[in-house]
């Protein structure tokens, strides 16, 4: 399911740097998530899209 988010991101913007970001992204946000799992802050990647 991450995957999906980052290739529609790629799709969009048409740009391999966009997805690799994307990827980047969800590949930190699944390890500061996993450890802090009562962390009631939302999810931060799509701020960073901003």
């Amino acid at each position: 399911m991450l995957d999906k988010l980052s290739w529609n991101m790629f799709r969009q913007t048409g740009s391999i740097e966009s997805y690799l970001l994307m990827k980047e992204l969800e590949s930190q946000d699944q390890q500061s998530r996993e450890p802090q799992v009562s962390s009631p802050e939302p999810e931060s990647s799509e701020d960073l899209n901003l």
